[in-house]
């Protein structure tokens, strides 16, 4: 088990909202300067139109600084799921993040379980894990049927129950149901504030340990260092004032959930933990 940074983590920062976006050589010398050992590119829009010598060069770099990579995507066309597999194999990544959905296809269970066996071949052929993530379009429930159908300890569940709230699912209950098969872990706290005026709530993120991410309990439930399931971190960062605020907060919460991670696992083994400052 690592615990590593997605490119969530950078999700303001690479953006063009910033006078200066980080590009991804730039978020892996930061996630390695933090003492991240992975990093995950998930749904980063720029991945598909790097050359093949961009692709290398990434690799060269992980390897330079001991990072291990991931990849995320979404969706579950097999021409597509396989495009990423050779991103895969280039960037040498074990494990491949997807969703049910993408923008154009939003399949059905049988017509995932369809697709899934058609590609899953690859997958175990190079040995790479695919992980279905939870999320509010998709009952965990759908996503389990699949996992459980198909029958593969290469084929489980990115688990992310802040996802699913807000389809009505607990987090609890999402925890429960796909724990056993769950193969990545997406970390990230999350709350519920009252709307100026009080009309609502607003759902957003916040610093692990604020919210109502029960964390203990998830990781209870999953137990990431025995079974070997890297804990990778996400922010949902609502934009503050301006670029200079809101990248300055984004790296605090990094910086915040990497050591609330990390001084969890020193509890658990009986070890110091120092700060990252």
């Amino acid at each position: 088990m690592a615990i590593g940074l997605s490119t969530y983590s950078f999700f303001w920062r690479g953006s063009s909202r910033v006078p200066q976006p980080m590009d991804l050589p730039a978020m892996l010398e930061h996630t390695a300067a933090l003492g991240a050992t992975v990093f995950q590119i998930c749904d980063y829009a720029g991945l598909e139109a790097l050359p093949r010598e961009a692709l290398m060069a990434l690799r060269a770099q992980a390897d330079r600084l001991g990072i291990t990579l991931e990849l995320g995507t979404r969706g579950l066309q097999p021409a597509h799921l396989r495009q990423y597999l050779e991103y895969a194999r280039i960037l040498d990544c074990r494990v491949l993040r997807s969703m049910f959905n993408s923008a154009s296809h939003k399949p059905s269970l049988d017509e995932a379980v369809g697709l899934l066996g058609e590609v899953l071949p690859a997958f175990i052929e190079q040995d790479v894990k695919l992980a279905l993530e939870t999320y509010e379009q998709v009952p965990s429930q759908t996503l389990l049927d699949a996992v459980q159908r198909l029958d593969s300890p290469w084929l489980g569940i990115c688990l992310d129950p802040g996802n699913c709230v807000a389809a009505l699912e607990h987090p609890q209950a999402v925890i429960d149901r796909c724990a056993p098969v769950t193969l990545n872990l997406h970390v990230k706290d999350f709350a519920f504030s009252r709307r100026d005026g009080w009309v609502g709530f607003t759902f957003a993120g916040c610093p692990l340990g604020e919210g109502l991410l029960d964390y203990d309990y998830l990781r209870a439930a999953v137990q990431p260092e025995r079974r070997g399931i890297n804990q990778i971190i996400e922010h949902w960062l609502p934009w503050q004032a301006d670029a200079q605020t809101t990248c300055a907060l984004e790296d605090q919460w990094t910086r915040h959930n990497l050591d609330y991670l990390n001084a969890k696992a020193a509890t658990a083994a009986g070890e110091p933990h120092f700060l990252i400052r």
